[in-house]
């Protein structure tokens, strides 16, 4: 809450001949409270106290969110708000969108000044510029969180977002002319063999081209996320059993003083992404034969990860993703994000696959999402499989009407 003159002064004459003079205010947690003063005459008690307001009046205008730019008042906002209370991951993610998408477009404004117009506006040029809808959505989120504090604090009055909606994403996929399943990508199994042919594609001398690309297929046969694998140590692995322990993950964050952000990146391992996300991941016999050609290629003992570096330190994300890109690029497959590898794992347990004798064999989304370490069925459902409706080929051959 923002400090609030209530008076602005009144002087009266005290028992001692002095006079004395109040100012009411409220403080910035909404208290009511006074400052007082003296003199030998009414004048100067006046001058003082009308001093004070003044003072004061100049202090509110100079602290003032709503003159500032929103640039300037959404940076302030992110670092004392934002900063403290979310991942480091999750933060830079936040300033990123911050800086790349709101203020190039808005960040010159004043804040009090930035209308329902101006959000919608700047919403729309993001859609048609062809960015993905989770991109945009990010900017409607932040933006959101940010003038619903605005509001909160009675910085302005009346929060411009509520008249600014976020577009229906089956309209905001079809103004772009995309298919709304177009945002689950996977591979075909055209594309599958070709991945696995160039993953393990060798040098003339017998070596292999691509370092760490044995993890590939181990994350399309677990449906891993990328950090969970690389957070993997190998004493997580239990090849006896077939199982692994999934217990931390690993994240790049930009390198830090404080809350601002130095050049360079760094490696953080920590947490996983939820609850669910600490889980015991089953092995096929893919999976446990792509973790011993890992360890064939490098393994510097049980407490450093599957998947190390050259010095059996965590591998950057962003290295591993790179390497990923060479591999699809080289075997001519259409660029996918390494999320798809997990996208594909999940649409082939859930569409399942044909058996020798005609059957479908298949997991149910429950089964799938405790795998993926999902809270629900229905975010695997909605947002991790393609619909295979060829399966639907003859099912009614049964039911004449």
């Amino acid at each position: 809450m923002r400090k609030k003159l209530l008076t602005n002064g009144n002087a009266f004459k005290r028992t001692d001949d002095r006079w004395g003079g109040t100012v009411w205010y409220l403080d910035e947690k909404g208290e009511r409270k006074r400052k007082s003063f003296s003199g030998t005459t009414k004048q100067e008690v006046n001058k003082k106290m009308t001093d004070y307001v003044a003072a004061f009046n100049w202090e509110l205008l100079e602290s003032d969110e709503s003159k500032k730019t929103l640039r300037e008042s959404m940076q302030n906002w992110l670092e004392g708000f934002k900063f403290p209370s979310v991942e480091r991951s999750t933060y830079d993610r936040c300033e990123c969108t911050a800086k790349h998408q709101i203020y190039p477009f808005l960040g010159d404004k004043i804040v009090s000044n930035v209308t329902a117009a101006d959000i919608k506006d700047l919403l729309n040029q993001k859609m048609q510029e062809g960015y993905a809808y989770t991109t945009v959505k990010k900017v409607y989120v932040i933006l959101g969180e940010y003038f619903r504090y605005l509001t909160q604090q009675e910085i302005i009055v009346k929060n411009p977002m509520n008249s600014a909606l976020m577009i229906k994403k089956a309209n905001f996929l079809a103004m772009q002319e995309k298919e709304e399943d177009e945002t689950v990508t996977i591979f075909t199994a055209e594309e599958i063999e070709k991945f696995k042919a160039e993953c393990f594609r060798c040098w003339g001398n017998g070596k292999r081209i691509y370092q760490q690309s044995a993890a590939y297929i181990l994350m399309l046969n677990t449906g891993l996320r990328t950090g969970e694998l690389l957070g993997l140590l190998n004493s997580d692995i239990d090849l006896e059993n077939r199982v692994m322990h999934l217990q931390r993950g690993v994240k790049e964050i930009s390198k830090r003083k404080g809350t601002t952000a130095e050049p360079g990146r760094e490696v953080k391992v920590g947490k996983l992404k939820s609850a669910a996300s600490r889980r015991d991941v089953p092995l096929n016999g893919t999976a446990v034969t792509m973790i011993e050609e890992l360890r064939k290629e490098s393994y510097f003992g049980e407490n450093t990860p599957l998947v190390c570096d050259h010095s059996g330190d965590f591998t950057r994300p962003v290295n591993f993703r790179k390497r990923y890109y060479k591999i699809l690029k080289a075997a001519g497959i259409k660029r996918k994000g390494l999320h798809s590898l997990r996208h594909t794992f999940a649409t082939q347990l859930i569409n399942g696959q044909k058996q020798p004798d005609g059957s479908i064999k298949s997991l149910s989304p429950r089964q799938v999402a405790d795998l993926l370490g999902h809270t629900t069925s229905q975010i695997t459902e909605l947002y991790y499989v393609k619909k295979d409706t060829s399966r639907l080929n003859g099912i009614t051959d049964a039911f004449e009407i």
